[in-house]
């Protein structure tokens, strides 16, 4: 461990102190904090027994370590919560096919950004602010697949995916993927075999293509097993594929992209997107976002693509991609389009992003509410899914 280093991780254990304790949002209603206008509770029409009730939850520990949770209504920060989680002392003894935890391996940084144990990679970044998104990438990526397609660089979802993967070797995914279209990659139809959701480590193609040193290639040496359309599985190296399309079409990198057309519009300065090996940004979950930036993804999807006055992505684009295309079969009582998933509870449609570890982005487009849940729960430990549980409590704040 070189000196710098270790100058880091003192700094680190510093700024973790005081762990265990939570700040809440203490603006002022109708007071300017950052970017978001603060509001109240009641100001804004919701009821506060149901956030209580689930904010006590997480403080005794029913959901694990959540970091931040944030709630916007009516375009009003209503609420911003942060938990102090000490994941230098949570991560200690815990190494594996994830990483390895502080002062658990000689050489924690051979891992590099995807050391998922070690609190100077993961949940935040570096001691800033940027928290993992994890899979909410997808949903992030698939904006910019839609703004390409606006802009008029991809001519539609229809266009065959191994027009933009000539450069690789197509060999081993048979003549099934010669019929895969964007459309099927975007939906998780692509019929390609592939175990992710609910595998153990030793058996979880997603584990085995971070592993390995050309995601793409990994990913295309995989054997098709339906007809592309036809059955959704969750794939996340088909939305890694996201990375190369954009690429060959626009001639961007996704961070690149994003910040000229995305984060740029909407003020988001500070972010983090991991590389593969190939140097290709993470589409299917390298971003890492503030909270209040994420929310501002939140409040664009919400709003169908319409940001201070100007159309960031195309109304279109925003209607199909949380259009429940397919119903999931590997998390109850979901649905998915265009690497957004549905949540709906009862007759309140909710859209969504959800990463690892407890990440998730909630839009709720018929109460004007967006979501967002930081967590961290990777640590083998049994907890109720917040990404799932929190839906309901805030579906409860509204109806008053």
């Amino acid at each position: 461990m070189n000196i710098q280093y270790s100058l880091l991780m003192g700094l680190m254990l510093l700024l973790m102190a005081g762990c265990g304790e939570s700040k809440k949002s203490e603006a002022s209603p109708g007071v300017q904090t950052g970017f978001w206008p603060t509001s109240t509770f009641e100001q804004e029409g919701l009821r506060e027994e149901p956030i209580d009730t689930l904010l006590a939850e997480i403080k005794k520990g029913t959901y694990g370590y959540v970091d931040e949770l944030l709630l916007l209504k009516n375009g009003q920060l209503v609420l911003h919560q942060t938990f102090n989680n000490d994941y230098t002392q949570i991560s200690q003894g815990f190494s594996g096919d994830l990483g390895c935890g502080y002062k658990s391996c000689a050489d924690s940084t051979a891992y590099g950004d995807f050391n998922y144990y070690h609190p100077y990679w993961h949940p935040y970044y570096h001691n800033r602010k940027v928290h993992t998104l994890q899979s909410i990438t997808k949903s992030v990526s698939s904006l910019l697949i839609g703004i390409a397609i606006d802009q008029g660089h991809i001519e539609s979802t229809r266009v065959k995916l191994t027009d933009y993967l000539e450069d690789y070797d197509l060999s081993n995914t048979g003549e099934y993927f010669q019929l895969a279209t964007l459309e099927d990659l975007l939906t998780m139809r692509l019929g390609m075999e592939w175990y992710e959701i609910g595998a153990p480590m030793d058996n979880n193609t997603t584990g085995a293509l971070e592993a390995s040193s050309d995601w793409i290639q990994f990913t295309l040496d995989q054997p098709m097993d339906t007809l592309p359309g036809t059955t959704w599985v969750y794939n996340s190296g088909a939305s890694q594929l996201m990375s190369v399309i954009l690429k060959k079409a626009t001639g961007y990198p996704l961070d690149a992209y994003a910040r000229e057309f995305l984060f740029g519009p909407l003020g988001i300065e500070d972010f983090y997107w991991k590389s593969t090996p190939k140097g290709y940004r993470d589409a299917l979950g390298g971003l890492y976002l503030k909270a209040e930036d994420l929310a501002k993804i939140g409040y664009l999807v919400l709003n169908r693509g319409t940001w201070e006055g100007k159309q960031l992505v195309s109304r279109e684009w925003i209607e199909r991609s949380t259009t429940r295309i397919s119903d999931s079969t590997q998390v109850e009582n979901t649905g998915y389009g265009y690497q957004w998933w549905r949540q709906d509870s009862g007759d309140t449609p909710v859209w969504s992003g959800m990463g690892f570890g407890g990440q998730s982005l909630l839009i709720f487009p018929e109460l004007q509410m967006v979501g967002v849940v930081y967590s961290w729960n990777i640590f083998d430990q049994e907890v109720p899914d917040i990404r799932l549980s929190m839906v309901t409590p805030l579906i409860e704040a509204h109806n008053r």
